[in-house]
C-alpha cells in the first residue's frame, strides 16, 4: 500500500479537487477514504499512480491542472468557508460551477480589491511564500495628517509591540483636508499589517484596496467579478508547465456578482492611475472617513 517516494494520501485527495488537507485527514479517521480496496485509519500514508484511492467507495478523480483566478472581493466579506457567527464569505458569493478553490493570502472583512483564488494547494503555497518576493500594492484612504518623512522611513522596517515588519514603500498620493490617500507596497503581508503600521503613525485607515499581487492586477475587473488567469499566462509568470497544458477553455470573460447580491459602494479605484483614476479619488476623497 505504502509507496517509497509516493505523496501523502491528504495531499493526493487536496490535490483532486475534493477537499482540503485538513479535511481529508478527517476524512480518514472516519474511516471514509480507502486504498487498493482497504480502509485507512491513518493519514501517514503514502501512495503513488499505482495505488487505487477511493473516498466513500467513489475512485477518487483525476487532479485538474493548476488554475488561478482574480477576484474582485468587495468589503464585507470574510476570506474563510465557513464563519461561526454566520457573516457572508467569499465562498458565498462564487458562481456555483467553479471548482473548490483556496485563497491566495487574505483580506480581512472590511478590506476589498484583488483576492487571487487557485484549486491547487502547490501553487497557493508558493505564491504565499515571502522567498518568492512578491510584492502586494495598496491604495489604502487614512484619516490624519501624513507625515512624509514617517512615511518614507517605512522602507527601513519598523517593530510595532513585538512584531517586526520588512521594508514597506510607501508613498502619498493626496492630502485633502483630514483624509488622505496613501499607495503602498509589501512583500511579507502579516496580519493587518498596513492597519498597524498606520495606527503608529498615528493615522486611522478607513479604506484598504489591493491592487497588485505580484503581476496580477484588480485593473478594470468590475467589483464582485471573478475571471480566470489565462493558462498561457500563468505559464509566463510562474513557469509552471502544468499552467501551460492546453485544456480547450475560450479566454475567460469576467464573471459579475449573483443577482440580489447587496451592492456595496461605488467602485474603488483599479490602480491609481489611468483616465478614470483622479476622478475616483477626487469622488472617494469628498465621501470622508468610511
Amino acid at each position: 500500500m505504502i509507496q517509497p517516494g509516493g505523496e501523502r494520501i491528504a495531499k493526493v485527495i487536496a490535490r483532486a479537487g475534493v477537499c482540503s488537507r485538513r479535511e481529508a485527514e478527517r476524512m480518514i479517521a472516519d474511516g471514509r477514504v480507502a486504498v487498493d480496496g482497504k480502509t485507512l485509519t491513518s493519514p501517514a500514508v503514502t501512495v503513488g499512480p499505482d495505488n487505487h484511492v477511493a473516498v466513500d467507495g467513489h475512485p477518487l478523480p483525476a487532479p485538474e491542472p493548476p488554475r488561478l483566478w482574480r477576484y474582485h472581493k468587495p468589503a464585507g466579506l470574510l476570506t474563510t468557508a465557513r464563519d461561526p457567527q454566520g457573516r457572508p464569505t467569499v465562498f458565498d458569493r462564487l458562481p456555483n460551477d467553479l471548482p473548490r478553490v483556496m485563497p491566495v493570502g487574505r483580506l480581512d472583512l472590511t478590506s476589498e480589491g484583488l483576492l487571487l483564488l487557485t484549486n491547487d494547494g502547490a501553487l497557493k503555497r508558493r505564491l504565499e511564500l515571502p522567498a518568492t518576493g512578491w510584492t502586494r500594492r495598496y491604495r489604502v484612504r487614512v484619516f490624519g495628517r501624513v507625515e512624509e518623512d514617517r512615511l518614507a522611513s517605512l522602507a527601513e522596517g519598523l517593530r510595532v509591540g513585538d512584531v517586526n515588519y520588512g521594508p514597506v514603500l510607501a508613498r502619498l498620493e493626496s492630502q485633502r483636508g483630514a483624509n488622505a490617500w496613501l499607495t503602498m507596497r509589501l512583500t511579507e503581508g502579516k496580519n493587518r499589517e498596513i492597519r498597524r503600521i498606520c495606527e503608529h503613525l498615528g493615522l486611522q485607515v478607513n479604506r484598504l484596496i489591493r491592487v497588485a499581487y505580484g503581476p496580477f492586477q484588480l485593473g478594470k475587473l468590475p467589483r464582485g467579478a471573478i475571471q480566470e488567469v489565462p493558462p498561457s499566462v500563468l505559464a509566463e509568470q510562474l513557469g509552471h508547465r502544468n499552467a501551460a497544458r492546453k485544456t480547450g477553455r475560450a479566454k475567460a470573460k469576467p464573471r459579475p456578482v449573483k443577482p440580489g447580491w447587496r451592492k456595496g459602494r461605488g467602485r474603488p479605484g483599479q490602480t491609481g492611475s489611468g483616465p478614470g483614476a483622479k476622478k475616483e479619488r477626487r469622488r472617494a476623497d469628498r465621501r470622508g472617513p468610511a
